[in-house]
C-alpha cells in the first residue's frame, strides 16, 4: 500500500476534479476533496484493493457530497447561461481538450441527468475504464457504456441546437 503523502499527491487532481464537475464551486470542491482524504487516512483499513484507489477515492468523494447536498436540503442549480461552443465529441476520449474546451464541455453537460454527467465526467477527465464507473455508481458496466454513450448523443443535440 502506498502512503497517504503519496496518494495524495497522485490523486489530489483527480477527487478535485470530479468534486468540481458535481459541485460547480471550486471552495467546495477544494473543502470536500480535503474532507475526503481526511476521511481516506480515517479509513484506509477498510480499502480491500479489488478496485483502484482512485476510485475508492472518488466513492468517498460523492459521499461526501450527497452527505453535504443532505444537510443544505437543496439540489445544487446549474447555471447554463454562457454555454460556448465546443468541438466534435466523437474523439474527446482521444484528445487532450484545451481549458476552454473543457470549460465548454462541462457548461454543456449541465443540460444532462446527474448521472449521465457524472459517467463522462469520470471517462474522460477521470479516465477511468467502464467498470471502474459502474463501481462507482454501484451500476453494471453494461449500463456505464450506454449511459456514457447516449450523454455523447445529447451532447451533440445541444451542440447543433445552438
Amino acid at each position: 500500500m502506498q502512503d497517504m503523502e503519496q496518494i495524495y499527491e497522485e490523486y489530489f487532481e483527480t477527487v478535485n476534479k470530479y468534486l468540481f464537475c458535481l459541485t460547480h464551486n471550486n471552495d467546495i470542491s477544494e473543502e470536500l476533496t480535503q474532507e475526503t482524504f481526511y476521511k481516506a487516512v480515517k479509513k484506509i483499513h477498510t480499502y480491500k484493493g479489488d478496485c483502484k484507489i482512485s476510485v475508492w477515492l472518488c466513492q468517498i468523494a460523492k459521499n461526501l457530497w450527497y452527505d453535504q447536498c443532505r444537510k443544505n436540503k437543496k439540489i445544487v442549480d446549474m447555471e447554463d447561461d454562457d454555454l460556448l461552443d465546443i468541438e466534435a465529441l466523437d474523439t474527446t476520449e482521444e484528445q487532450v481538450i484545451s481549458n476552454d474546451e473543457k470549460i465548454s464541455l462541462y457548461r454543456k453537460m449541465q443540460k444532462l441527468d446527474e448521472l449521465t454527467r457524472e459517467v463522462i465526467y469520470l471517462r474522460i477527465t477521470g479516465e477511468l475504464s467502464f467498470k471502474e464507473i459502474a463501481t462507482i455508481l454501484n451500476k453494471t458496466e453494461n449500463w456505464a457504456r450506454v449511459t456514457f454513450y447516449r450523454g455523447k448523443q445529447k451532447l451533440k443535440e445541444v451542440d447543433e441546437n445552438e
